[in-house]
């Protein structure tokens, strides 16, 4: 059976993108801010259009703004776990990071009732001890590694990296990997950084972004099957042309008859559809 399904995620940041990395000052913190704005520009357009889609939140992003996260769980959509911190998990110490596990989703089972099934790490960046943890903390999914673009996969654990180079890679483990992209995220595109290492120039034509990423969607139609993964934050895609640009996305998936699912829901249809079809699929 033909389908192509769109999975709208939505990385609700808030000031933690600028708190945890020292930028405090309040142009930078309001820069955090806005994405309380565009969380209420963007949850308004998926409620016009029907569309249930999946949120991202960090565990002070639930603490800062909790009438913005109840809205989220109250019009039915996912909420995923990001962090507690925003800190990418990369950073800790394996006892930091199951730390920030914990402590991310008693933050969730608090505003949802229950822990994340889904995970994405800040920044896309886990450790060597990620998939491991994730696992043991009940996770089903992890949407933060870019092996594949329509078609998810098992992560694997125990990949080796010589020292001259050569990699081999370990067994697929129990964690289904959800892919992304830079390329389909739209901070990259329009958010402008400097810093003293170099910059991000961002503010890219939100006409430009448009194209790419309904092309993305074309491509996966010329197969009969796919899931793909757009990642948005309400600070960034909030800004009035580029909730244009979301309209208009939206608009054009639906005419190329995509059907929008939460990721935990594309999760279970890709399961469904591998047990039935068995090595007729990519393999994993």
């Amino acid at each position: 059976m033909t389908k192509h399904i769109t999975c709208l995620t939505f990385d609700f940041d808030g000031v933690s993108s600028w708190s945890v990395n020292g930028q405090a000052t309040p142009t930078m913190l309001s820069r955090g801010e806005f994405g309380g704005v565009g969380a209420l520009r963007v949850l308004d357009l998926l409620k016009e259009r029907g569309i249930k889609s999946t949120w991202f939140i960090p565990g002070v992003t639930i603490e800062t703004y909790p009438e913005i996260c109840e809205r989220v769980v109250a019009e039915g959509h996912e909420v995923g776990h990001h962090g507690w911190s925003h800190v990418p998990p990369a950073k800790f110490t394996r006892e930091e990071e199951a730390e920030e596990l914990a402590k991310g989703n008693a933050a969730i089972r608090r505003l949802t009732g229950q822990k994340a099934r889904g995970y994405r790490s800040p920044s896309w960046d886990l450790s060597p001890h990620s998939v491991e943890l994730l696992l043991a903390e009940g996770f089903i999914y992890d949407s933060s590694m870019m092996g594949d673009d329509y078609t998810p996969y098992y992560a694997r654990q125990g990949d080796v990296i010589h020292r001259d180079g050569r990699v081999e890679f370990g067994a697929p483990s129990a964690l289904l990997e959800m892919p992304i992209s830079w390329s389909t995220d739209d901070f990259p595109h329009f958010e402008y950084l400097r810093s003293k290492s170099g910059g991000l120039p961002g503010l890219r034509a939100s006409s430009a972004v448009l194209e790419n990423w309904l092309g993305d969607f074309e491509y996966m139609r010329r197969f009969d099957w796919g899931i793909l993964t757009y990642t948005c934050h309400p600070l960034c895609i909030g800004r009035g042309h580029r909730m244009l640009m979301l309209e208009k996305l939206i608009d054009g998936l639906a005419a190329g008859k995509a059907e929008f699912l939460t990721v935990e829901e594309a999760v279970a249809e890709y399961k469904c559809r591998k047990k039935g079809a068995g090595s007729s699929l990519k393999a994993s």
